[in-house]
């Protein structure tokens, strides 16, 4: 049988139970999930297996790559340093790197960076997997190209190239990499099991992704398109998170290795208007920033009818209607993982799995048990 283990508080045990039957039923294989309300952990589960044979258990320090999730803690690292000063959101980009100006960028501001709105959104062609690992180098193409569209007027997701793209402010403002910010600025004071991509003695407790069971196939698209250019510039399969050159690599946008422990830990502190369990990380101002809407539409990219604010995606009931309205912060990873930030509620929903679903967005599993949360939380309340 496949155990699952953990904590649950009395009234959030339906929780425990639809995990448990998505491990019978499996379609979850390995898995942690994490709930945090006002800094107290209501729900705190882990369990199934590493690996798609069902053979290695999914242990309390088992770590998989976060996808998209990755993309929270980048623009997090934007916002730590919005509230020491050193960026504007409001400012171009070029302000703190000149060359983005070139091809008519140089009123692209950095909110358009952090709301997907900025015109580039992978880099032109020709363009493989391996130009990402060199960040700096292919953040300076992207810095020389032409925008896709007209910045500011839609979203297009920046699938792989987000953390380029905020890695290169990063190392211009601070010196530092990505990677290295984000580990000295927010995993050793949160003491979260976090990194922007995988130290080598790490490897023995990751779990694979499982790749979903339909494939992608970009050259379907037209070829005309935004979404074309930026799904094959360029192009990826769910397998290379597994590589050793992905897991070696600074891909603030993708390759971000942890558990829903460690993601609800970094990223708590939102929910509770900067507050964190070692001092104040932000202004409460400065979270307001997340929920100054950037666009609202369909996205060129990815297709979902989306809400961007700085950073994080809004509430949209059209395309996640198990997410309520609100002061509410999102995003996920690809096959479904889910960070869910609810400032009305002060709660933290973190989900982090192997086995990835098909949606673009969310999956059938992250659906069920966020319902779960939302109607324990309110049986909670009523009690």
């Amino acid at each position: 049988m496949t155990e699952l283990n953990g904590t649950v508080s009395p009234s959030f045990e339906p929780v425990r139970d639809a995990v448990e039957g998505q491990l019978r039923s499996g379609a979850e294989v390995g898995l942690s999930l994490v709930v945090d309300v006002d800094g107290q952990p209501v729900v705190d589960l882990w369990g199934g297996h590493r690996d798609a044979a069902r053979t290695q258990p999914w242990r309390r320090d088992t770590i998989t790559n976060v996808w998209s999730i990755t993309k929270t803690v980048t623009s997090l690292a934007a916002l730590l340093l919005v509230d020491a000063g050193e960026l504007d959101v409001y400012a171009p980009v070029a302000r703190y790197w000149p060359e983005f100006a070139a091809n008519g960028k140089q009123d692209v501001e950095v909110r358009h960076l952090l709301s997907h709105t900025s015109g580039v959104s992978g880099l032109d062609h020709p363009a493989r997997l391996e130009d990402l690992y060199d960040v700096r180098a292919a953040a300076a193409r992207m810095a020389s190209q032409k925008p896709w569209w007209e910045p500011g007027t839609a979203s297009g997701y920046h699938v792989l190239n987000y953390g380029h793209l905020m890695g290169e402010l990063v190392h211009r403002l601070t010196g530092q990499s990505l990677r290295d910010f984000v580990h000295q600025h927010i995993v050793q004071p949160s003491g979260a099991d976090f990194q922007i991509g995988l130290r080598g003695g790490d490897v023995e407790r990751v779990a694979d992704v499982i790749a979903p069971t339909v494939d992608f196939d970009p050259s379907t698209l037209d070829h005309d398109t935004t979404a074309y250019r930026t799904f094959t510039g360029p192009s990826f399969d769910a397998g290379a998170a597994n590589t050793p050159a992905w897991r070696a690599a600074d891909l603030g946008a993708a390759n971000g290795h942890g558990n829903a422990l460690a993601i609800a830990e970094i990223l708590a502190p939102l929910t509770r208007a900067g507050a964190s369990a070692h001092g104040q990380l932000l202004k409460p101002d400065t979270v307001g920033l997340i929920f100054n809407e950037q666009s609202n539409g369909a996205d060129l990219v990815n297709g979902l009818h989306l809400r961007w604010g700085i950073g994080y995606a809004l509430p949209d009931r059209r395309t996640l209607p198990w997410i309520p309205d609100g002061r509410i912060a999102f995003w996920g990873g690809w096959g479904g993982s889910m960070a869910i930030m609810d400032l009305d509620r002060r709660m933290t929903i973190s989900y982090v799995m192997n086995n990835m679903g098909v949606d673009i967005l969310g999956s059938q599993r992250a659906a069920a048990y966020t319902t779960a949360i939302y109607q324990a939380l309110r049986d909670s309340n009523r009690s």
